[in-house]
């Protein structure tokens, strides 16, 4: 799901930020989900900024959330500067007053010279954040494993009659409610009024009961590729571009099944407090230009959040395959996708969590 900003009014009138002694000689320690994805990141805006600015970019590893970073800004001891988020901690740490605020108008004009209010797409810019990529939940089988009749919907996931073998689930709620649900019967477009309900969520916990014994469950983004390559699970959850990436770059016989995906941001924040934010700052603006978001997408399937870049989306940087049609917005891909609501997880996160955390330890 899911992260330029100004202070007081350096950049109200859009100023540019040019190399001066106002930036911090320290490295930049920029915060990510590692990986495939990580590598993207150092591939397409690290190394380039680098190049470009002098300003050693230092990648850290974490598998979400906010707990860090409010410890780190409640007790004055800012060690991370630029941390990339799900749309609801976005959301969340902005209104708690973890992130700095962005401004639109300080951002990058599109190449093509559109402002930024009118090329990134609907829901990228945040008051705290800067939207990078479009990325979906998605779920992925061993092709290996099946030589006959193959998963090919949500349902199938669930029926380990059908498809027997272990599955791979991420160890939170998120898209596992939504993923119950649909399993169950519920359509796309309802799923979320239905699980702001305590029916809706009680049906979705009880669809949960079906596989809990055949769950493995997974944290960081690595692992569910590396569940299948290692035969822990004949089919797991995972974000799309983890499973492109072992399926290209590794040559894994991976399958993913589209349907219901469920999509959503991922974007930069930058921490309250830093002593690097005028450093910060020019790392998100030089990383959201359209050029950089194209270049990420030559390296994982995730698509850029700029329309501008979309146009300038080639090939694979190493294997020279085409990559709009593995983009989660490619039409074949998208006939059944679901929009993640982070307003909703926003409201209900804490209690859905708490129930879920109390489900595992039954």
């Amino acid at each position: 799901m899911k992260l330029p900003i100004i202070k007081s009014a350096i950049l109200a009138g859009g100023l540019a930020l040019g190399a001066s002694s106002a930036y911090a000689g320290d490295a930049l320690t920029v915060v990510s989900w590692g990986g495939a994805y990580t590598k993207s990141q150092i591939e397409a805006y690290h190394k380039p900024y680098t190049a470009k600015y002098g300003t050693k970019i230092q990648s850290e590893d974490y598998n979400g959330g906010l707990a860090e970073i409010r410890a780190q800004v409640e007790a004055g001891k800012i060690t991370w500067d630029v941390v990339d988020l799900e749309v609801s901690d976005a959301a969340r740490g902005c209104d708690d007053g973890l992130f700095e605020k962005i401004s639109a108008g300080s951002l990058p004009n599109g190449v093509n010279g559109a402002l930024p209010s009118k090329d990134f797409i609907p829901g990228a810019l945040q008051e705290c954040a800067v939207g990078t990529i479009v990325w979906s939940t998605i779920y992925a089988y061993d092709a290996d494993k099946y030589k006959s009749e193959k998963p090919a919907t949500i349902s199938d996931f669930f029926n380990v009659k059908k498809f027997p073998g272990k599955r791979g689930m991420r160890k939170v709620p998120k898209v596992n409610l939504e993923w119950a649900l649909m399993a169950d019967g519920v359509d796309g477009k309802d799923v979320y009024k239905v699980l702001a309900t305590k029916a809706g969520q009680d049906r979705a916990f009880k669809k949960l009961d079906t596989i809990k014994n055949d769950v493995l469950w997974w944290e960081a983004g690595a692992q569910p590729p590396q569940m299948l390559a290692d035969g822990e699970v004949v089919m797991t959850s995972a974000y799309n571009g983890r499973i492109f990436n072992a399926a290209v770059a590794e040559k894994k016989n991976f399958e993913i099944v589209w349907d219901r995906q469920l999509f959503s941001f991922d974007l930069y924040a930058i921490i309250k407090g830093t002593p690097r934010f005028k450093e910060a700052l020019r790392y998100v603006q030089f990383s959201t230009a359209s050029e950089q978001l194209a270049n990420q997408a030559r390296w994982i399937s995730y698509g850029p959040t700029r329309k501008s870049s979309i146009k300038l989306i080639s090939t694979h940087a190493t294997a020279g395959i085409k990559m709009m049609p593995h983009m989660p917005t490619a039409p074949n891909n998208f006939k059944t996708a679901v929009l993640e609501n982070a307003e909703f997880w926003s409201d209900n996160g804490d209690e859905l969590n708490e129930r879920f955390n109390a489900w595992l330890a039954k």
